[in-house]
């Protein structure tokens, strides 16, 4: 497995702050949001940005974040199971009586 980049040399040489960068491609990829979208909500928080922007980080920055959140997951392991029981629609289940 390839070393981690430190998040200083990652985001070296960038012109927008890395808070900013990493919200955007954050919110890009968790909430569906549209790239007009989050120009306009970058926006209303001061930075004026084109949406050619936001995909070239979405770009550059999502493989990385990839391996970032693949090194720190912990596997759920080999064995799970299901609380819920199933059950037919056919089964008859009878009322509480109190």
């Amino acid at each position: 497995m390839r070393k981690l980049k430190s998040l200083d040399g990652l985001f070296a040489g960038r012109h927008f702050d890395r808070d900013g960068i990493i919200l955007c491609v954050r919110w890009y990829l968790r909430y569906k949001l549209s790239l007009p979208d989050l120009v306009e909500m970058m926006a209303e928080r001061g930075l004026s940005l084109a949406h050619t922007t936001i995909l070239r980080w979405v770009q550059r920055y999502t493989p990385e974040f990839v391996k970032r959140w693949n090194h720190f997951a912990t596997p759920a392991g080999r064995s799970w199971r299901v609380d819920e029981t199933y059950r037919t629609p056919s089964q008859h289940i009878p009322a509480a009586r109190g």
